[in-house]
């Protein structure tokens, strides 16, 4: 959580595992990226800015579209917390999406990973005509991905 010292205490409170500004700055402009979110305020975001480049690639750069910049330090902390999962498509209507870390249980990663196809299947729009899950694969980073049957789901 990157903020100003009067939203710190709201953000340990909510269970932030890191909480600064100046220091972890300085971290991340060193290469540290040891993290899986990044929050911020809106009124740190100019320090934050410069870090883009470090950032960015790894998709760990706050943006307000996200939910990542928020005034409400402890809301944002929490809906992270509790397993808030992103997901984005590319220009070829491929889902890039994380439904788990190594520390996760297998019955906990298989929970993501029908929560996010359930997100999916719901957001199909209605107009929508044909097969709309073509293909299903799951891949630890850097790894060949393990193709999953797509006849089970409903859609």
């Amino acid at each position: 959580m990157l903020c100003t010292p009067d939203k710190e205490e709201a953000a340990r409170a909510a269970g932030a595992d890191y909480v600064g500004l100046d220091e972890f700055v300085t971290k991340i402009e060193g290469g540290w990226v040891d993290v899986d979110v990044i929050i911020a305020t809106p009124q740190v975001m100019p320090k934050i800015g410069k870090l883009g480049k470090v950032l960015g690639p790894r998709n760990l750069m706050p943006n307000p579209k996200t939910g990542t910049v928020s005034n409400d330090v402890a809301a944002a902390v929490n809906e992270v917390k509790g397993g808030k999962i992103a997901f984005k498509i590319d220009k070829a209507g491929i889902i890039h999406a994380s439904i788990g870390r190594v520390s996760f249980t297998p019955e906990k990663i298989a929970e993501n990973s029908q929560e996010l196809l359930n997100a999916i299947i719901k957001a199909k729009p209605s107009s929508s005509k044909g097969t709309y899950l073509k293909g299903v694969s799951m891949a630890s980073s850097m790894s060949p991905g393990i193709s999953i049957d797509t006849k089970g789901f409903v859609h």
